[in-house]
C-alpha cells in the first residue's frame, strides 16, 4: 500500500529543492502562517521555514507574540508557500495541521546557530508589544549587547519554535488560462491518509 504521507512529504521536498535552486526565488523558505483566536478571528504573516522532516514543519518566534498567543489558545495553523518562478506558471503548497512547541534542546541548538545580531534582537524585542520609538528599541539592543559582551548568548525564556504537524497538503500547479492542477492529501480522524484531485 502506498504511504501517502511519505509521498506528500517527498513531493514537497522535491518542490522545495527546485525553489531553492531557482534564481527567481529570493526567499524560497518564506511562508505565510495563518492562525486564529479561540473564537475564530484569523490573522496571517510571513515567516521563514527553518526545518522540516517527517515530524512536521518548524518556524521560530517569541511564544508571547501575537501568533504565539493565538497558537497557545488554538494550536492549529495553515502554511502557504508560493513559488512564482517554478515551472509553467508557479506553484503553491498549502499545509494545514496541529501545532506543538519544539523541545528545549531543539530550540537551543537552532538559537545557537543564529547570527549574533539575530540572537541579540531576540532578547531586545518584546515582539508584538507597543514600541514607543525606534530609539527605544536601539537602546534595548545596546543594553543586550553590553550585557552579553564577550560571552555566548543563551536562548531567551519564551523564545522557541513551533512545529506544524500536517493533517493536509495541497499542491497547486499553475497553468495557462487558470486551468491549474491541484492535488490534495488529507488525514482522517483514524490517521488514514487519502489523495484526490481537485477542480482548479
Amino acid at each position: 500500500m502506498i504511504d501517502l504521507y511519505a509521498e506528500a512529504l517527498s513531493t514537497f521536498t522535491t518542490l522545495f529543492a527546485e525553489a531553492k535552486a531557482s534564481s527567481g526565488e529570493i526567499e524560497p523558505n518564506a511562508m505565510t502562517v495563518a492562525t486564529a483566536t479561540a473564537d475564530g478571528r484569523p490573522s496571517a504573516r510571513t515567516v521563514l521555514l527553518k526545518s522540516f522532516d517527517e515530524r512536521g514543519f518548524v518556524f521560530y518566534t517569541h511564544l508571547h507574540s501575537h501568533k504565539g498567543r493565538e497558537l497557545e489558545t488554538n494550536p492549529r495553523a495553515a502554511l502557504l508557500f508560493l513559488w512564482r518562478s517554478l515551472r509553467a506558471a508557479g506553484i503553491q503548497v498549502r499545509i494545514e495541521g496541529v501545532v506543538q512547541v519544539v523541545d528545549d534542546v531543539e530550540a537551543d541548538v537552532y538559537f545557537a546557530s543564529r547570527p549574533r545580531p539575530s540572537q541579540i534582537g531576540a532578547w531586545a524585542s518584546a515582539q508584538s508589544e507597543t514600541l514607543g520609538s525606534r530609539d527605544d528599541f536601539d537602546d534595548r539592543i545596546a543594553q543586550v549587547e553590553a550585557e552579553f559582551e564577550g560571552r555566548e548568548i543563551p536562548r531567551p525564556e519564551g523564545w522557541s519554535g513551533f512545529r506544524v504537524i500536517p493533517e493536509a497538503f495541497e499542491f497547486w500547479y499553475g497553468a495557462e488560462f487558470r486551468l491549474h492542477e491541484r492535488w490534495r492529501y488529507e488525514c482522517d480522524a483514524s490517521g488514514e491518509w487519502s489523495k484526490r484531485m481537485l477542480y482548479p
